[in-house]
């Protein structure tokens, strides 16, 4: 980046603050600014941005913001709410995700022909996970069934974590039957994962002890509460790279830990964590169209757009109608359900890692297909999510008066979202 890049992004982050209230009341995302934003700053008019050079920035600022993410929806989680309301996003995430990697693979292999079967499932992977923040309305109208929202919320929270390990599991054994890296999978696959584990739990331990011990004894001033939430996920992630563990897992392990051993005090310290996530997601984003977005334009043919295309659709929404076979939730909450996939932060940083960390012959391909396809989500979702919520609220409320009890009013703990909103128009408070 040149000298004027950082002021330029912080002068953006300003505009977009002073604007952000009023945009609560439109159809116009976060995302959708920031990434158009970012490509204005990332093209040869501003040249603000250098694009070879920011890469690596841009992964490891996607990366601090997916751990702060992975973290505090962790700690959101409750295990024994967990277990009561576990029927919809269990189906989500035990059958819709391993579906939707399996028709993200047949269409790579399909579409791409020098794709092989583990290039193609870590294509499918990286795109398989869902970002609830990009459809926030969806999970935030409190007009909407509680059992859905939260269904679709706990998905998004839960599934890029789960992801992970298989991206790891396609990528390592990808690599060696490509010959690069001389790399043993099974030796890779464990320490990623079981060094991913013990980094968490040790820090989400550590983390929720110095919490409840010495918040409790009054000994922790409030400020240092919330930055013990910012310190523990990174940790985790810091423990478990070190070892050579995943640093995604220790973070999402940590998060469970942390809420677990912590408590109620847990969700009153995550305020600075959450805050912090919001503006580097956003200036994650923002740098997606600069560095990403930007050199994508000129790489786009119809294999590309039609795997997109498919990957919003008949990808994610299929596997969700066949997870959901036996619920006699009706055609228009599958359909809902099916649609409110977004891909965005998951997937943004997994394609990173996936160019910085492997040497695939196909990995600038892959680069592409994810790039265009998060923008495309980013901007179909954006713009559906608003109408999408309130004319499915409209139904909701209209089928319910007729026939009484619902599949999908079955009552469910709420949880908070993970981005703050403000009310919109002819919502209730979130």
């Amino acid at each position: 980046m040149n000298q004027w890049a950082l002021p330029t992004i912080a002068v953006l982050l300003l505009g977009y603050g002073a604007l952000s209230g009023r945009l609560q009341s439109t159809v116009v995302t976060q995302a959708m600014v920031f990434v158009a934003l970012g490509l204005l700053v990332g093209n040869r008019v501003l040249d603000l941005v250098d694009v070879d050079a920011a890469n690596q920035f841009v992964r490891l600022l996607a990366e601090a913001t997916l751990a702060l993410v992975l973290f505090t929806d962790a700690v959101r989680v409750k295990l024994g709410t967990l277990r009561r309301e576990s029927a919809l996003p269990a189906r989500l995430l035990g059958i819709g995700l391993p579906l939707t990697i399996v028709a993200g693979t047949l269409a790579g292999l399909a579409l791409f022909p020098q794709l092989d079967l583990w290039t193609a499932a870590a294509l499918a992977t990286i795109l398989a996970p869902t970002d609830a923040a990009l459809g926030l309305p969806v999970v935030s109208n409190r007009r909407l069934p509680s059992r859905i929202r939260q269904g679709l919320n706990v998905e998004s929270g839960l599934n890029d974590g789960v992801c992970v390990p298989l991206l790891i599991i396609f990528l390592t054994i990808a690599q060696a039957e490509e010959g690069v890296g001389h790399i043993e999978p099974l030796r890779v696959v464990l320490e990623e994962i079981g060094f991913g584990v013990i980094g968490g739990v040790v820090a989400g331990v550590v983390g929720a002890w110095v919490l409840r011990w010495f918040a409790a004894r009054g000994w922790m001033e409030g400020t240092w509460q919330q930055i013990n939430a910012v310190a523990t996920p990174l940790l985790a992630y810091t423990v478990a790279a070190g070892l050579g563990g995943s640093g995604f897992i220790a973070a999402f392990t940590a998060g469970i830990v942390f809420g677990a051993v912590a408590g109620e005090q847990a969700e009153h310290s995550t305020f600075l964590a959450e805050q912090s996530g919001e503006l580097l997601n956003a200036v994650t984003f923002l740098l997606f169209g600069a560095v990403l977005l930007g050199p994508a334009l000129g790489e786009l043919d119809w294999r590309v757009v039609l795997y997109a295309v498919g990957s919003l659709t008949v990808v994610r929404m299929l596997p969700v109608a066949l997870a959901l076979l036996g619920t006699g939730m009706r055609r228009v909450t599958v359909g809902f359900l099916g649609w409110f996939g977004p891909r965005g932060l998951a997937s943004i940083v997994f394609v990173l890692i996936l160019v910085e960390e492997t040497e695939l012959p196909e990995r600038s391909l892959m680069l592409t297909v994810v790039t265009w396809t998060v923008a495309l989500s980013v901007y179909a979702h954006g713009l559906t999510a608003w109408p999408g919520a309130n004319r499915y609220a409209d139904w909701y409320a209209a089928h319910r008066r007729d026939h009484g009890s619902m599949p999908e009013s079955v009552p469910a703990t709420e949880q908070r979202v993970r981005v703050p909103a403000l009310p919109r128009k002819g919502e209730g408070p979130t």
